[in-house]
């Protein structure tokens, strides 16, 4: 008698890849930026991305289990999102605060729209807008990060300073206050976030979540590319743009979120030259010295748009 096939639903290529691995391929690669993090700003960075962790993952789970949903609130998604939302943050901002930006994240950024998979904005940077709206004076209250040398202290001394972006929206030479601009950036020797100031510990995860494919490499290298023309256009310069704010951050982590961006070559292409074009807007032109969460979050408003007109050639079709 003959074999019989059998042909079921698709898919049928089957690979150990599933959004839980991705997941923690991602949170692996944010664990040099999380080292960096506490480095630089002491014990209360750690305390702030824990309690943000638990906090997402806690309201994933609440929100779940009331409305009787399958459970979500350990695959990953949310600790990503826990930790993101942390490195938004000064280091100086209050715990309540944390919670309740953590809560909006989740709640409003995710459950809302049907949970993973579903949501149009990026989770984290919803949460931070909100915060930044909400208390704009604890958003910008940037303790300095610890330096060897130089004006600046240890966070945990109270000292506060502008941002490397305030300073040269103001004119301002960073080799005035930095021994080596270029080096004390890509370290993190610098006020900021606390999760944009090591650019080494961001491009190490970048790479590494390029290596395993999880993310296309010319999503970042557009922005970069951009962000540095538009920079030599304006004559400014380009590296402490480049190195300088969330950009690296947004670049890798954000800018190439699989639920929030194209799911086309071409359109993530588009959205990662929306990203720069208005990022470099803001930062110039605008009252606000940083621009990424915003340009992020606008262009994740337009994605739907994008996957409307910008699809990708169907299986067998002839043009």
């Amino acid at each position: 008698m003959e074999k019989l096939y059998k042909m079921g639903s698709s898919p049928h290529i089957r690979t150990n890849v599933n959004v839980k691995n991705i997941m923690y391929d991602v949170i692996i690669a944010l664990v040099p930026a999380i080292i960096m993090s506490i480095y630089f700003f002491g014990i209360r960075s750690l305390f702030i991305i824990a309690l943000s962790v638990l906090t997402c993952i806690g309201t994933e789970y609440g929100c779940n289990k009331y409305m009787k949903k399958e459970e979500s609130h350990l695959d990953g998604s949310a600790v990503i999102t826990g930790i993101l939302f942390a490195f938004l943050l000064p280091s100086s901002i209050s715990y309540l605060l944390v919670i309740l930006g953590s809560f909006i994240s989740i709640f409003i950024g995710k459950v809302i729209f049907g949970g993973l998979g579903h949501n149009i904005f990026n989770p984290a940077i919803l949460g931070r807008i909100f915060l930044m709206i909400s208390y704009p004076v604890d958003m910008t209250n940037w303790p300095l990060a610890k330096l060897t040398e130089g004006v600046s202290k240890i966070s945990t001394d109270g000292v506060t300073g502008a941002t490397v972006l305030a300073l040269l929206k103001k004119g301002e030479s960073l080799t005035d206050i930095m021994n080596n601009p270029i080096f004390d950036l890509l370290i993190g020797k610098k006020g900021g976030s606390l999760g944009e100031t090591s650019v080494l510990a961001l491009l190490l995860g970048g790479i590494f979540l390029i290596y395993k494919k999880h993310i296309d490499y010319k999503v970042p290298l557009t922005i970069f590319g951009l962000v540095f023309l538009i920079c030599l256009g304006v004559g400014v310069n380009p590296l402490y743009h480049v190195l300088s704010g969330g950009l690296v951050l947004g670049a890798f982590f954000m800018a190439t979120d699989m639920v929030t961006t194209p799911y086309s070559s071409k359109g993530k292409i588009i959205f990662a030259i929306g990203v720069a074009a208005i990022t470099m807007l803001i930062r110039i032109k605008g009252s606000y010295p940083e621009g990424v969460a915003f340009s992020i979050l606008i262009m994740n408003g337009i994605t739907p748009l994008i996957n409307k007109y910008i699809k990708p050639k169907r299986f067998s079709e002839v043009k």
